[in-house]
């Protein structure tokens, strides 16, 4: 919609996980390190945590984009109360049969499956997405699974990541026997002002845009109303990119991220973290005309052709409906009918049989012949919407 208006190659900010547009920031890239670390240490619990739309599937992503062959991993994305449900999605993660089996015998399939991966050099990674809709009996089943490790050997690694309630959970008393199997834990706060700016012309530069389509003031107001959760900047910034589409504007400034915030906030569902107003930052300065050219497209192509002066944009006059109905709709049909228009006149020897042309057919003829070429794409242009 807005892509071509901001000459970007795609959208910049979608609200999908895309490993592709992640931003490390120095609290991303912490989190990261930590995740590598506990893989390559063979560590037996690995709990990442963070707010909701923090970052933290996308960085799972990514680390799934790098693993290496001495690993075999399932992704779990739907956890559940049940350990016996879960058993379920933790054999279809690892592509194992597990039709009409009770839940002893799935517990022994994976098992045997751990086993056997072991034998053959290869470590089993389970990623539990969504952590914090297990209970904590559900985590303590999962903690005798994670038994089948022996001595320094660890066959089976398990990386918990989920929403602050996951740690709520993981510090009850209850678990302390399987939170003391925690071997590496990270908290993924909130981007800072400076690396909201940052995370927001990252993504401009992945597709292509300027960095300047958010004005500086602006990167400061999305920050102020998202409090620096990746997900709500991207919503933010894709709802404002809209808006300075409709308006023509070049840049996006606090005001029409001020603008898109309070009508968010007056539909009462999105969370935003201060209450919008006019007044929350002072005016800005508009952008230079050589900034705006930047931003620009490029000259449009030889398809769809810009329209120079006023006088190629006039309608034609009123035609009779004979005339409309045999208007041409390609620039084939037009093409064809100046070719035809433009040739010689035949004698009645050389088309004897010639059958006689309707009205329209010779005023699109004569209208064709007499066109110049940008008429002609005009035409096209006008007759093609019918």
């Amino acid at each position: 919609m807005y892509e071509d208006f901001y000459n970007l190659s795609e959208k910049p900010f979608t609200l999908l996980p895309d490993p592709g547009f992640l931003y490390m920031s120095d609290k991303h890239r912490m989190a990261f390190s930590l995740l590598e670390y506990g893989l390559m240490n063979h560590a037996g619990f690995t709990v990442i945590s963070g707010d909701i739309g923090a970052g933290k599937t996308t960085l799972i992503r990514h680390l799934l984009d790098n693993m290496d062959r001495e690993h075999t991993v399932g992704l779990i994305s739907n956890t559940h109360q049940s350990f016996c449900e879960l058993l379920h999605w933790i054999l279809l993660a690892f592509n194992l049969e597990h039709a009409d089996m009770n839940k002893v015998q799935m517990y022994q399939k994976f098992i045997e499956f751990i086993i056997d991966e072991y034998a053959h050099n290869r470590r089993t990674v389970l990623i539990v997405d969504e952590a914090q809709n297990m209970s904590a009996e559900t985590l303590e089943e999962l903690r005798m699974l994670s038994n089948v490790n022996a001595d320094k050997d660890q066959a089976l690694q398990v990386v918990l990541v989920g929403q602050n309630e996951l740690r709520d959970t993981l510090q009850r008393p209850d678990l302390v026997q399987f939170a003391q199997r925690i071997s590496v834990d990270y908290h993924l706060k909130p981007l800072s002002d400076e690396e909201t700016a940052n995370y927001i012309r990252h993504r401009l530069r992945v597709v292509g845009g300027r960095a300047n389509i958010f004005s500086d003031a602006a990167c400061k107001a999305v920050h102020l109303y998202s409090n620096g959760v990746p997900r709500l900047i991207n919503l933010l910034c894709d709802t404002a990119l809209v808006y300075g589409f409709a308006e023509e504007k070049y840049q996006i400034d606090a005001n029409l991220v001020t603008q898109v915030a309070k009508e968010k906030q007056q539909g009462g569902i999105f969370p935003t973290f201060h209450a919008a107003q006019d007044d929350d930052f002072p005016a800005e300065v508009p952008l230079a005309a050589e900034d705006i050219e930047q931003i620009k497209p490029g000259p449009a192509s030889d398809s769809v052709p810009a329209l120079d002066s006023a006088a190629d944009t006039q309608p034609p006059q009123e035609l009779p409906p004979s005339v409309l109905q045999s208007a041409p709709t390609s620039t084939e049909a037009i093409t064809a009918a100046a070719s035809v228009a433009a040739e010689p006149e035949a004698t009645h020897q050389d088309t004897p049989h010639e059958p006689q042309k309707s009205e329209g057919e010779l005023y699109w003829e004569q209208q064709a012949t007499r066109a110049t070429p940008k008429k002609k794409r005009f035409l096209f242009s006008i007759f093609a919407r019918r």
